[in-house]
């Protein structure tokens, strides 16, 4: 780990301070849920189906993932800086082109482009490694992704009054916004954090077996892909089981849509100031067992007949918990298994993440009918949440597996 000058805000020959760290992870989580509530109203408006509009979530998480395999070894090569910078001025045309789009294919297409804000995710991440040790890291995770939290905690509601009061284009105005002030405030603040960079990407491709023969690494990445799978099926879902199930108006579903995102905001505060304390595979197990109990108790609910919005929406706050203690703590993990792949690490582990995500998100939104209430999102976000157990049980086998061999060669010798 290198030794970084002390952070000055709004000195970029220093690391960024962490408020341009919270900001870059809040923009892609508020690019991400704040128009949903707006769905039916986008349905309407370009004459088409909900099923195609709700690809709007699908294909913006397909795109993430596939960006993520690019951006993070770019950052590795090239630097984070450099690499966000670029991405935001692309979100910022892309926005545009949401807004002004006359078709839904043409929306789909600006939509898709949107998805490169996501290396405020990826390189933020990476960035906190290039500066401090695992455990430091994740807890400096949990803090900065506390953005990731709050946006869409509060994304939705305002979405959700911006689309009944002005219409769904007010949405990606407001976004069009939010990055023209990040960009001005990262060409100010963020300072470059990587300075061990391969020679060529023929040299860092070389290295790239001894991160893919850790088990440990994909094992935190499927922990982390599977749990966040659960929350991602729930983006997709959701919006069908407010409007359809519950009949919600768009304000209303805007304050349930932030449930599961208050409960995330929880887990990262927690991850924060407990990670250090317990280490990550106790946080990741800790999370992992909060989510799987709460969509238990969610189908139990709906299965002895109590109904109410509440027997979703407040459940579902225990996956926000879950993942907020899960995700940061994993995140660290598959980074620290090797710290100089930090950017490709986090690009690759937030690829699997986003596309398990996609898939599920997409899966979600084409089973929930008026027939079949709530009952499909609720077991997708429940088995997902179980494998997501088993791949934590299986990470911390091998952790266990690894700290015994050491201790047999250490007495050996």
């Amino acid at each position: 780990m290198t030794e970084f000058r002390k952070v000055r805000f709004l000195d970029r020959t220093t690391p960024p301070h962490v408020l341009t760290l919270v900001f870059l992870t809040a923009l892609p989580a508020v690019s991400m849920s704040i128009f949903l509530p707006s769905l039916p109203a986008m349905t309407e408006y370009f004459d088409t189906e909900y099923a195609l509009m709700q690809l709007s979530v699908a294909v913006y998480l397909f795109t993430n993932a596939i960006l993520q395999i690019i951006l993070g070894p770019l950052s590795d090569r090239f630097g984070r800086r450099p690499i966000i910078i670029i991405s935001i001025i692309v979100f910022l045309a892309a926005t545009a082109g949401c807004i002004l789009a006359p078709t839904v294919e043409l929306f789909l297409g600006f939509r898709m482009a949107q998805a490169i804000i996501v290396s405020g995710i990826v390189l933020s991440r990476a960035a906190v490694r290039d500066m401090f040790p695992p455990d430091k890291a994740a807890s400096m995770i949990g803090y900065i992704t506390m953005g990731m939290a709050v946006a869409p905690m509060l994304g939705p509601a305002v979405g959700g009054y911006l689309a009944q009061f002005y219409g769904w284009q007010a949405s990606f105005v407001l976004l069009l916004i939010f990055g023209i002030l990040l960009v001005v405030l990262c060409l100010a603040d963020l300072g470059e954090t990587t300075t061990q960079r391969p020679a060529s990407f023929r040299a860092q491709f070389k290295q790239y077996p001894e991160l893919f023969a850790s088990r440990r690494f994909w094992g935190y990445c499927s922990t982390a892909g599977l749990s966040s799978g659960s929350f991602f099926a729930y983006l997709g879902g959701a919006p069908i089981v407010g409007t359809v199930v519950f009949g919600m108006e768009p304000a209303e579903l805007g304050i349930y849509f932030g449930f599961i995102a208050f409960g995330f905001l929880v887990g990262n505060f927690l991850s924060a100031k407990f990670s250090v304390r317990f280490g990550t595979n106790s946080m990741v197990l800790a999370g992992v067992l909060i989510a799987t109990a709460g969509m238990a108790l969610s189908l139990i609910a709906f299965l002895i007949g109590f109904s109410h919005p509440m027997a979703f929406f407040g459940m579902c706050s225990f996956v926000g918990v879950g993942n907020g203690l899960t995700l940061p703590n994993a995140t660290s993990g598959m980074l620290s298994v090797r710290p100089h792949l930090a950017g490709s690490a986090s690009g690759i582990g937030g690829a699997i993440m986003i596309g398990l995500g996609s898939g599920l998100s997409a899966l979600s939104g084409s089973l929930l009918t008026s027939e079949s209430g709530a009952y499909p999102l609720i077991i997708i976000m429940l088995v997902s949440s179980i494998l997501s157990l088993f791949a934590v049980i299986y990470v911390i086998h091998v952790a266990n597996s690894a700290s015994m061999r050491a201790e047999q060669g250490a007495n050996s010798s």
